[in-house]
């Protein structure tokens, strides 16, 4: 018979979800989003393949770019209410008074990353790509822990 062994269980893998924050002025097309996003993704070794979301300011929800960069990408298109974005400007890098008079949040792409990211995973997100802009567009890439639920295991 063999020896009993107290050998622990390995330890969990860490699973990482990535959360794109995106925020863009009226008529940016999907085209721009897609190379903001892409560009700034692959200098961090990452690309859309690995997100598990896009994320921006509800009141966006209905903006032709964003709809068509999500169907493009295959990926849900969260939005987050005002209240709850400006909930995270001490979190911000970059706050943007143009944005702040446009939308009454500082920072859409970063606020709306990091929200998502917390709803969805560990409450502790954090900025792993800061906000970047184009011409339209800014985006920001927040990531947190997968914590497994009796729902999602």
């Amino acid at each position: 018979m063999p020896a009993a062994h107290n050998a622990s269980p390995p330890e969990p893998r860490t699973v990482w979800l990535y959360l794109a924050g995106l925020g863009c002025r009226r008529g940016c097309s999907a085209h721009e989003l897609r190379q903001l996003l892409e560009d700034s993704l692959q200098v961090r070794g990452l690309s859309s393949a690995d997100l598990h979301a896009l994320a921006s300011l509800d009141g966006k929800l209905n903006e032709p770019g964003l709809e068509t960069l999500a169907e493009q990408l295959g990926l849900a298109l969260h939005g987050v209410a005002l209240e709850r974005l400006q909930g995270y400007e001490s979190r911000l890098t970059d706050l943007s008074e143009a944005t702040l008079r446009a939308t009454g949040c500082a920072g859409v792409a970063e606020a709306s990353a990091l929200a998502v990211a917390e709803a969805l995973g560990a409450p502790s997100a954090e900025l792993l790509i800061t906000k970047q802009r184009s011409a339209n567009a800014t985006f920001a890439l927040a990531r947190t822990k997968f914590l497994p639920t009796s729902e999602n295991a």
